[in-house]
This record gives C-alpha cells, structure tokens and sequence, in this order.
C-alpha cells in the first residue's frame, strides 16, 4: 500500500500546479482552491483503476478537478451556472462582436510588469464561470477545442463561442489597464545616449 502511494505521489507531481490553477480558477478563492485540489488527488487515487490508458493523464485528472470545483461551488451556492442556449436566447441581439487585439502584439516587458499580471489575473477570475472555465482550459491547460469541449460536455461549436467572449471580455476590461502601463526605460550602454 504504501509503495502504492509513493508511485501514485510520483505521477501526480508533475500535475499539482495545473490542478491548483484549475482549482483556482473555478472557485476564485486559495482556501477553497486548496481544497479542491486535495479532494481531487484524493479522487483520482481513489479513481485510478478507473482510469482509460487512451485518455490523457492531464486531461484526465482536470476532469476530476473541474467537477470537484464545481460541487463546491453548488454545496456553497455561489454561483449558478447557465447553458449557453439560455444565454444566447436571453441575449437575442444584445451582442456586439468587436475588434479582437493580437495579444501577441504586447510587448515582453509589460507582461513582465507585476502590477499588469495581477489585473490580468483578476480580470479572469471576474469572467462568468461558463466562460472562465473555457478560458483556463484553452488558454492555461492548453487543451485543444475538442478535448474541452469533451471536459465540459458541450459541442466544439460552444467552446469557440464562449472563448471568442471570453477574449473579448478580457480585452475589454484590460484595454485601458494595459494602456496606462508606463513603457519601459531603455538603458543605454554604459549609461549614456548615443
């Protein structure tokens, strides 16, 4: 049993980062981050027999996190979640799409930047649950759209929709944040001007 253990503390290693932010992200709170994460290497221990060698390990146990995530948010009954058909049909017209910005475009410098880190941070966890959960999936996990949509039991279709809003939320809540960001200095070599 407890060389068991050991291998399983080995496996689950590489992974406890990925399923601390999964955490994180869902329930938008270190308490009860931490405590998802715990149950949900709790459950995947419990549930490794139950674990198909065709499936990836990662995704796998994202899965376990996502839901262990989820029930504590519906035992603490913070949030209710909404299907995107209700949604769409509450919202029938009210959508704007807008101009999405290449975040490529933002220069190292600014992503470097702790302040901007944190309000890019907050601006996620602000997101509506439907669409922060695609959000980190895509964007953090680097889950493909298929295997998201897999996740969280919806079409690819819906995956593509609720990112595309996700983006557009984020850009604009930071468009002005990251504006504001003053550019860097330059040093000069030696410290002078040419």
């Amino acid at each position: 049993m407890a060389g068991e253990t050991a291998l399983f503390h080995g496996l689950i290693r590489p992974y406890e980062r990925l399923v601390y932010l999964t955490a994180m992200s869902i329930v938008r709170n270190e308490a009860d981050a931490e405590d998802v994460a715990q149950e949900a290497v709790i459950l995947a221990y419990r549930g490794l027999k139950s674990f198909r060698s065709e499936a990836k390990f990662s995704t796998w146990l994202t899965t376990i996190t996502m839901n262990a995530a989820r029930g504590k948010l519906r035992h603490a009954k913070r949030e209710r979640v909404e299907s995107l058909e209700e949604t769409l049909e509450q919202s029938d017209g009210d959508f704007t799409p807008a101009f999405l910005t290449d975040w490529r475009e933002i220069p190292s410098e600014a992503l470097e930047n702790k302040q901007l880190r944190h309000q890019i941070r907050v601006a996620v966890e602000e997101l509506p649950l439907i669409y922060r959960e695609v959000f980190v999936l895509r964007t953090m996990n680097e889950l493909d759209t298929e295997e998201t949509a897999r996740q969280l039991g919806v079409s690819e279709q819906v995956v593509k929709v609720r990112l595309h809003r996700a983006r557009m939320m984020l850009q604009k809540r930071l468009v002005g944040e990251i504006g504001r960001q003053e550019p860097p200095r330059r040093r000069w070599l030696f410290g002078r001007r040419p």
